[in-house]
């Protein structure tokens, strides 16, 4: 049985013509990971395509390192690691230029009965989207996410325990022309191959950190934003190690500029309407924006944890980093978490606390669900801030550790509302278990502080 959708149908035709034998179908994981199996063209469009494809449970129940354990929502022991069905999504279908033969789809976990995995990070989007779309809005996004090249293989590195690496720049080339030398041709690459790939890309920089960049896409609708981008980040690993070369998207690799992940955000009406812009308001906001903006300072500190959900996370958010650490808003400030820029359909939000290990989807999530508190509850808006919100003792503070991140999370009458008590103790599950193997962790730091001096 097929599936009569021009993207498969598209597939079939490339299978015919010989130019395509596997599909891989993938889940994006707690962390933002794909996660899948390769399959057999035909098999895939002639079984998978209308049918789905069964993976264990344990893929949306795991550390970084695959370990999983009770205290999910889902328990993998406790269920014998059975199966949920992958139900791939057509819209997603992605021919990469760098794995020749091959498409990815993305899909999304369902269970037996047909029931939809809650937890999966696409579906907690999806039901925060859904939630717009009951009042008439849509969520378009854009996401700005900085990665640090080495001249160093991932063999290397690992071999090398991450010690020593050559980043591919040896200054800061901020918005530089000159002195990319070293990066350029891996990131010329990754460029042309996720443009063949089907993203629009806008931007392109050398950032401030020896061997960072940053590429930025054409924004567009929110979910189709987050499936770009865990394409993207998968994408450049595969390139990179292709070339010999490993980046990294870990928020703060050392103690230099770390690696973010703006996520820009806005609001239309389902008519396409710019419900955020009022021409005839001295500062050009409608209402609705305003609110939408008063939620989101209402709900950060509360939602900390879907934009900076790992012990890292936090080395990033700090004074001086350029990176939040206060809670306000500003037009075209970048020291406020909540940065507003734009006019009329392109007026938006840019969030400035995710890093690069964020996982867009509960970016994006949470948000969506803290611009919908303030909407609903038709918050006022604080005054902006005009100067560096983050020397101002009076502002608000973000949670400045993962441990107080989840304490804010997991006893948030907001989280538990926007997103559901299951949704909430799954992601305080995975926050608990990075604290924990952090806490049994001995760092190179303790070891120098004191084998010889303690």
């Amino acid at each position: 049985m097929s599936v009569p959708t021009p993207a498969f149908d598209q597939l079939r035709e490339q299978v015919t013509a010989g130019r395509l034998d596997e599909v891989v179908v993938a889940v994006p994981d707690l962390q933002g990971r794909l996660q899948g199996s390769r399959l057999a063209a035909p098999y895939f469009l002639d079984e998978v395509a209308a049918g789905g494809f069964h993976a264990c449970v344990y893929l949306l129940a795991t550390d970084a390192e695959m370990n999983t354990g009770p205290g999910y929502a889902i328990d993998a022991w406790q269920s014998g690691f059975g199966d949920f069905l992958l139900r791939p999504d057509a819209t997603t279908v992605r021919m990469p230029p760098w794995d020749p033969g091959t498409a990815v789809v993305l899909a999304d976990a369902t269970w037996p009965g047909g029931e939809p995995v809650r937890v999966a990070p696409r579906r907690v989007l999806r039901e925060q989207l859904d939630r717009l779309a009951a009042r008439g809005l849509a969520a378009f996004a854009g996401t700005e996410l900085e990665f640090l090249v080495f001249d160093d293989s991932y063999d290397r590195a690992w071999e090398r325990r991450y010690h020593d690496l050559k980043p591919a720049t040896r200054y800061n080339v901020d918005y530089s022309l000159q002195g990319l030398a070293g990066v350029e041709p891996l990131v010329r690459r990754i460029r042309r191959e996720m443009t063949t790939a089907g993203l629009r890309m806008e931007t392109a920089r050398g950032e401030v950190h020896p061997g960072q960049y940053e590429i930025v896409f054409r924004y567009d609708e929110a979910m189709r934003t987050c499936d770009n981008h865990v394409f993207f980040k998968n994408g450049v690993k595969q390139i990179a190690a292709q070339e010999g070369r490993a980046v990294t998207f870990m928020p703060k690799f050392d103690a230099g500029e770390g690696n973010s992940c703006h996520i820009h955000l806005s609001l239309r009406g389902t008519d396409g309407s710019a419900v955020l812009a009022d021409p005839a308001a001295e500062d050009g906001m409608s209402d609705l924006m305003r609110h939408f903006i008063a939620g989101q300072l209402a709900c950060l500190a509360d939602f900390t944890l879907l934009m900076a959900p790992n012990i890292n996370s936090y080395k990033r958010l700090r004074p001086g980093a350029f990176a939040p650490t206060g809670i306000g808003w500003g037009r075209d400030n970048r020291t406020c978490p909540v940065r507003v820029v734009g006019t009329g359909h392109g007026l938006r939000i840019e969030h400035r606390v995710p890093g690069g290990d964020a996982n867009p989807y509960l970016s994006t999530a949470a948000a969506v669900a803290a611009g919908l508190y303030g909407i609903e509850n038709e918050l006022p808006l604080p005054a902006p801030h005009a100067s560096n919100a983050l020397a101002d003792p009076a502002v608000p503070r973000l949670p400045a550790t993962l441990t107080e991140a989840l304490h804010r999370w997991e006893n948030s009458p907001l989280a538990a509302a926007a997103f559901g008590d299951d949704v909430v103790a799954h992601l305080a599950r995975a926050a608990r278990t990075e604290l924990e193997e952090f806490e049994s962790a001995v760092t190179d730091w303790e070891r120098v502080r004191g084998f010889e001096r303690l």
